[in-house]
């Protein structure tokens, strides 16, 4: 009587604790009863849904993948580039053509670009092929068609998938023969600037050339202007100076493709101070330097302008030639290691593994379904909640609209 009376003061329940969780938890006993009780609708529903889904995909269309691969371009300095080392300073403007710290990368983008991509639907007509209403369409189209990644051995890589082997194959070299075509195209471009650089500022230093040659023959020549000024002093000044503006135009070319903290840009700010200390300095020690306005002044300032006017044209001559060579050498030569051939297997449907995912989830679908009738069925036995379920349902009738 104590004890009840105890029990009935606190509000709280003395059961033991194995019998507590046993009525709040729903018991392993009764799950697996549920699973005996649906067995064959868990066993034959997923064997149904899976031998359904095999033979739903011998319906769908084999699709074969054709792959190629190749090595990518290196990065070849051209003629001019590999030359301008040889020429003083003039050789800074190569740097403009180096190489890139990931070509591979760039030559994807060059494979995925509008203008490859537009070069094929119209080769192989895939607007009409795809059943695309437009190009943007059918690029899409292609996109998804078209795997191209490369590798950490340095190859590219292109898979094709089509239903047609064949044309899988084909489309797939294709890609690595439009890239060349892009290439070579680019590379023509390149030249043909620098070509069209330099014939305008060999005609600049010609005509220079030119009228500073015109100016020292007027001047006349003076045995003792030769003795008291020898050609080679004059000429190291004349040298200097073409150095400093072929630095300054170095600088400039770098401005197109550079901003002024690169590392590069700063050397050559470095580079082109210097060369001006020297000029200065040789300028300074030069006799010419406290020549008057007279016959002999007169012929050494004009003679170190006709040998800097020369220098100058020497190195334009020597850069417009290279680029001329480089202009008739063809693109970037792309080594194909593995063309593309018409696959003989199929690379999908993978028909078991279609058959086996659609049997596990239906499986597990099915399951899920017996185990909330199972809840719903025991929630409609007690009384309150059957009561709280039916108050569920009108709120959600409401909710609908269909009160």
């Amino acid at each position: 009587m104590t004890n009840s009376v105890n029990e009935n003061q606190s509000g709280e329940s003395h059961l033991p604790t194995g019998v507590q969780d046993y009525d709040n938890e729903i018991s392993l006993l009764d799950l697996l009863q549920t699973i005996v009780d649906n067995l064959r609708l868990l066993v034959l529903g997923p064997l149904a849904v899976g031998i359904t889904a095999l033979g739903i995909s011998f319906l769908i269309p084999p699709t074969y993948t054709a792959k190629t691969q190749f090595l990518p371009p290196q990065q070849q300095q051209s003629a001019a580039a590999s030359m301008l080392a040889s020429l003083g300073s003039l050789g800074g403007l190569a740097g403009a053509v180096g190489g890139i710290k990931n070509p591979a990368d760039q030559f994807l983008a060059y494979m995925k670009s509008v203008t490859v991509q537009d070069t094929l639907i119209e080769r192989f007509k895939l607007q009409d092929r795809y059943e695309a209403k437009t190009k943007t369409d059918a690029r899409l189209a292609l996109a998804t068609n078209v795997k191209a990644a490369s590798g950490k051995d340095g190859l590219i890589s292109v898979e094709v998938d089509d239903i047609d082997p064949k044309f899988a194959a084909e489309l797939a070299n294709a890609h690595v023969e439009e890239l060349g075509n892009l290439l070579s195209k680019l590379a023509t471009t390149e030249a043909q600037q620098r070509r069209l650089f330099f014939e305008k500022q060999l005609s600049i230093a010609k005509d220079k050339l030119i009228q500073s040659e015109i100016a020292l023959k007027a001047t006349g020549v003076s045995g003792s202007v030769l003795k008291s000024n020898p050609a080679s002093a004059v000429a190291a000044v004349a040298g200097l100076q073409a150095a400093v503006t072929a630095q300054e135009v170095k600088l400039g070319a770098m401005r197109g493709y550079l901003s002024e903290s690169a590392p590069d840009f700063k050397l050559a700010m470095s580079e082109l101070s210097n060369l001006r200390a020297q000029l200065a300095k040789q300028e300074k020690d030069s006799p010419s330097s406290d020549a008057k306005a007279s016959t002999e002044g007169d012929y050494i300032t004009k003679y170190r302008e006709f040998k800097y006017q020369e220098t100058l044209f020497e190195l334009f001559s020597k850069q417009f030639e290279l680029a001329k060579v480089d202009e008739a050498r063809e693109g970037a030569v792309i080594q194909v290691l593995d063309a593309a051939q018409a696959p003989e297997i199929k690379a999908k449907p993978k028909k078991a593994m279609i058959a086996i995912v659609a049997t596990l989830a239906s499986g597990f679908a099915l399951l899920l379904f017996v185990f909330l009738r199972q809840a719903l069925s025991n929630v409609g036995q007690d009384a309150e909640s059957a009561k709280k379920l039916s108050q569920l349902k009108n709120s959600w009738r409401r909710a609908l609209g269909r009160a």
